[in-house]
């Protein structure tokens, strides 16, 4: 399993075979381990890593990652992306800008009602269950929090630049630009 913390630059496009290619691109590492949990002490097995800096502390974020071999990590050690191959599947891991209680029209893009003619409440739902089967659905998507932490599985990996620590992610991933991004293979 491979992993890395990254810092989630801007979005850009490669030119592959004629065709533009959407990319994400993210400064990833290098990251240095910080610890190693194995199950005799801790319980459970998972590295821990350190990326960015900070005034306060040696580094700016710390994170685990759990891995089921942790004898081939030490503390100390340095990750860093020239570990990840093009066509590496991976799954990201970051915090999205918070947007408070939203509505189904700004968090779903619902269509909404037309704005005239009579019609009091243009950014409302609609109906929601009063027929069969008389009760709401699970999963009925309504109004509710957004933002938080959000994963993306099954992205492709699309370049690595190890010299300038660059890794091109296929399509769009979460979070604002300068986010700590988690990057694993799936």
């Amino acid at each position: 399993m491979k992993f890395i913390l990254a810092e989630k630059l801007n979005m850009s496009q490669i030119f592959k075979d004629g065709k533009a290619i959407p990319v994400t691109i993210l400064r990833a590492g290098p990251v240095k381990v910080t610890a190693v949990k194995n199950l005799d002490r801790d319980k459970y097995q998972a590295v821990q890593v350190g990326f960015g800096r900070s005034k306060k502390r040696a580094f700016g974020k710390l994170s685990e990652f759990r891995v089921s071999d942790v004898k081939s990590f030490a503390k100390d050690q340095e990750i860093r992306v020239d570990s990840f191959v093009v066509g590496d599947r991976i799954k990201v891991t970051a915090e999205m800008k918070g947007r408070g209680f939203a509505g189904p029209i700004k968090k779903y893009g619902f269509k909404g009602a037309p704005a005239s003619h009579g019609h009091d409440h243009p950014r409302a739902v609609g109906a929601i269950g009063g027929r069969f089967p008389q009760h709401v659905r699970k999963g009925l998507r309504m109004a509710s929090r957004m933002g938080g932490v959000r994963t993306i599985r099954n992205l492709e990996v699309v370049d690595v630049d190890s010299e300038r620590n660059l890794i091109a992610v296929k399509g769009a991933v979460p979070g604002a630009r300068g986010g700590i991004v988690k990057i694993q293979t799936v």
